[in-house]
């Protein structure tokens, strides 16, 4: 039988594997953000650029990301969603382009004045991730005289895009960590093998999905064989990647 205090520990660790699994997530992912804004505005010759996702009530936009003046101040700002031509861009789901904020109803004023910079005009696209928006990337007074500047609300939402993808790498690692967290949990609980545990983990962690569990199984399995399968493992998945980006549409095509 099972020591007690062991059970505890471990069920307080299954209730504690939606919180941890998050975790396991890109080391990179806050630099690769940060790169996307930095890039964006210098491409565009713009005074700012800033990335602003919905949290998961939809309540509020948290500027995770900014770079260009005001940087500091719009960083950790967090704004009720429906706030200013931000707000608009992720209720509506559509793009938009000022060239007068002072004209535009939507501006919030005493917004840019807290951040020490008040824009003159806006470029802002959705942060799409399927049907879903996840947010909104903000560009302030680019150089709309340069040289190709007609098209860069097309090009705006190429940013966007990546930004959605890193994201989206994000939530599927933490969803990862947190299956394989309560797996643990439930295998080290009941004697279960890790394989087992993972096929039942889904009555534990609903959010996750029915790939991802399989998938945690199959870590389960692989982690027992050898070096051989290891090597042999990895060079489908490498194979698998490559397939897939062949497949990938290219832009303009």
């Amino acid at each position: 039988m099972a020591d007690p205090t062991a059970q505890s520990l471990l069920a307080d660790l299954a209730r504690l594997a939606g919180v941890l699994g998050p975790a396991v997530r890109p080391v990179d992912t806050d630099r690769l953000l940060a790169t996307i804004t930095r890039s964006a505005r210098q491409l565009f010759g713009a005074r700012a650029c800033s990335i602003a996702l919905l949290t998961e009530d939809d309540s509020e936009l948290v500027y995770t990301t900014a770079s260009g003046e005001g940087e500091d101040d719009v960083t950790g700002m967090r704004l009720p969603s429906g706030t200013g031509i931000a707000g608009w861009v992720v209720m509506s789901g559509q793009p938009v382009a000022i060239s007068d904020l002072e004209s535009d109803a939507r501006f919030a004023r005493d917004v840019a004045e807290g951040t020490g910079y008040v824009p003159r005009a806006m470029l802002a696209v959705p942060v799409n991730d399927g049907d879903r928006v996840l947010g909104v990337m903000t560009l302030l007074d680019r150089d709309d005289g340069r040289p190709g500047a007609e098209q860069d609300m097309a090009l705006l939402a190429v940013f966007a895009d990546q930004t959605a993808l890193t994201l989206r790498t994000e939530r599927a690692l933490g969803d990862l960590g947190r299956t394989l967290l309560a797996t643990l949990a439930r295998a080290a609980g009941d004697g279960t093998d890790l394989a087992a545990a993972a096929d039942r983990a889904g009555d534990e962690v609903p959010p996750v999905s029915a790939d991802l569990l399989e998938l945690a199984g199959l870590f389960a399995d692989l982690q027992r064989m050898g070096e051989a399968e290891h090597r042999l493992a990895l060079r489908v998945v490498r194979e698998v990647t490559a397939y897939a980006a062949r497949r990938r549409p290219r832009a303009g095509r």
